[in-house]
């Protein structure tokens, strides 16, 4: 199972969980003004606890030492718990200062008046340092609501030594669907065991794929459902059509954790769409492999999750709280501490701060990730959100099972998500 799916299933049942009262737990410090002039700064994260409490302690010591007048407060909690606590605190006027919000709660957030516009402390602060998409994405109404932290990617990962088996060239940026179509025809040896693809028919499949078809989810003013379209029918096709020719059935599947990391891993996967966070596991592999920016079919998308940090419209220290933003999502040392710990990637456009990570040898076109960035498909976000992935998965599965077809399918969806947008 990749990544996309555990991560839509734990940001939809943490918004969902969003009522009940808790506070988070600091690491250090009160709240308020500390002694000797001291601004006290509260920043919430749900992402440095467990394994990067040590990371982000890093990044604000030199924060501290540059802004001595500022005292930064670390409070952690678990994702299942940490948006439960953040509403709590928002409602009840105990906001942290900062907080961090990936990109489908940002919208709700942005919406709900609920965060500063940073550009209104800035200054003369420098964006420019981000990748413009990333920065964009956190942009809502012309106003910049929250800096770009942390990114990972869905890119197109390929066995180099089954394509040279085969006698296949390699896929390149250019590579279209129709040529990943022909090539993962030809890698594909059912009697080996071997496919030549595997990509998930589900919702978050789906949306990128739309938008590589042309297709939008939603209407322009979000009200009604738009994926009910020959666009949307030639998306979910793709997606479909691969389902017991060039990737196993999910009566082959068998509900299997993992399934298709292991496939790959055992030299039997010769192209999978998945996530960068898959890297660190495939550094032991015994064959030689490599990743491309994913192919499209009328344009490029490509699925990018990101992590934000973000300001309370409430709070009392706006510049302070801009000058933390700007540091812990690109600064040298936080970019520098993020890619030696493996702690997702800062979304900043100087290659130079890049270097290390693009020296890595494995895989050697690690350029892709940074490439991807340049056509990104945003998720869809409504207020049901859980309830929308699941109807759009549910429908596809029906599709791709062979009990309905793709077009009976997506109106069956369509029409359930226009009730919860109703």
């Amino acid at each position: 199972m990749s990544r996309p799916i555990r991560i839509a299933t734990a940001v939809a049942a943490a918004a969902l969980l969003a009522t009940a009262c808790s506070q988070g737990s600091a690491t250090k410090g009160a709240t308020g003004d500390g002694g000797g002039g001291k601004v006290t700064l509260r920043y919430f994260t749900f992402s440095a606890a467990p394994d990067h409490v040590k990371d982000l302690d890093t990044i604000e010591k030199a924060f501290e030492k540059e802004n001595p007048n500022v005292d930064v407060v670390v409070e952690t909690a678990p994702f299942d718990q940490y948006f439960t606590k953040l509403q709590t605190s928002i409602a009840g006027g105990t906001a942290p200062d900062t907080f961090e919000l990936n990109y489908e709660n940002f919208v709700t957030y942005a919406a709900a008046g609920s965060l500063l516009d940073l550009a209104t402390v800035a200054g003369d602060g420098d964006t420019s340092v981000y990748a413009q998409e990333s920065l964009n994405a956190f942009k809502r109404d012309g106003k910049q609501y929250a800096l770009p932290a942390s990114f990972s990617t869905v890119v197109l990962f390929y066995n180099k030594e089954l394509f040279k088996a085969a006698g296949v060239a390699p896929p390149t940026a250019d590579w279209t669907w129709a040529d990943e179509q022909a090539a993962a025809a030809k890698l594909t040896d059912k009697k080996k065991g071997v496919f030549g693809d595997f990509q998930p028919v589900q919702f978050f499949e789906f949306y990128k794929t739309l938008k590589q078809a042309g297709g939008e989810f939603l209407s322009a003013d979000g009200t009604k459902s738009a994926f009910d379209s020959p666009q949307g029918v030639k998306a979910a096709e793709w997606l479909v059509s691969k389902v017991g020719k060039t990737m196993p059935t999910e009566a082959e599947i068998g509900g299997t954790a993992d399934y298709d990391t292991n496939l790959f891993k055992s030299g039997k996967l010769a192209m999978w769409h998945n996530g960068i966070w898959q890297f660190a596991g495939l550094k032991d592999v015994p064959f030689e492999w490599d990743v491309v920016v994913e192919p499209g079919d009328s344009a490029k998308a490509s699925a990018v999750f990101h992590n934000a940090v973000a300001a309370s419209s409430a709070t009392k220290h706006g510049k302070e709280a801009w000058a933390w933003a700007r540091f812990l999502s690109a600064s040298g040392t936080a970019a520098t501490t993020r890619i030696q710990s493996s702690w997702e990637l800062p979304p900043v456009s100087d290659q130079q701060v890049l270097s290390g990570y693009l020296k890595d040898p494995v895989p050697a076109n690690r350029q892709a990730v940074f490439d991807s960035l340049k056509s990104i498909a945003l998720p869809p976000v409504i207020k049901r959100q859980q309830e929308m992935q699941d109807a759009v998965t549910k429908q596809l599965s029906e599709a791709a099972a062979g009990r309905t077809s793709v077009a009976d399918a997506l109106k069956a969806a369509a029409a359930d998500v226009d009730k919860l947008l109703g």
